[in-house]
């Protein structure tokens, strides 16, 4: 599936630069493809889509993470299978400060890890929810970035 297929809107997370009340990150990714690929991979072998516990969220870096114009590959996959659900190119600063955001926003809530949202809609018609709390971040070799990523407390990996 084509990546230009999808626009990501990310909201509620200026907070965390300008000192406001923290709110729950939410990114909105919308499909502008033929619908019926999105929706297949986003299904499970009985045709009923994937809940949240059955998907993964991750960022790969395409390069080195102290570039000022650093970016990668965000990717949502279907957990069980492995299989890439999705993947858009999306700047790393933006994307490391909604997972700063995620985690900042779990920390004031008393929820002690952080949280986030994920909404994927076609052509803006919602298709599925999520509530998440594990954004992993890569680097370009493909090892984990610990300290980027968000990492519920007690989940070994």
């Amino acid at each position: 599936m084509r990546r230009d297929y999808f626009a990501l809107d990310v909201e509620n997370i200026d907070w965390i630069d300008d000192g406001g009340d923290p709110r729950k990150p939410l990114v909105r990714i919308d499909f502008h493809g033929p619908p019926e690929l999105l929706r297949d991979r986003l299904s499970k072998d009985d045709d009923e889509l994937l809940d949240a516990a059955e998907t993964d969220v991750a960022f790969r870096l395409q390069g080195s993470i102290d570039r000022s114009d650093a970016t990668g590959v965000v990717a949502v996959t279907n957990r069980i299978t492995g299989d890439f659900v999705l993947e858009l190119n999306e700047d790393a600063e933006d994307v490391l400060r909604f997972i700063r955001a995620a985690r900042e926003h779990g920390r004031a809530s008393g929820e002690r890890d952080g949280r986030y949202r994920v909404e994927i809609s076609i052509e803006g018609e919602p298709l599925v929810s999520y509530e998440k709390s594990t954004f992993l971040v890569y680097d370009a070799g493909g090892s984990l970035l610990r300290s980027k990523s968000l990492i519920p407390s007690g989940v070994e990996l």
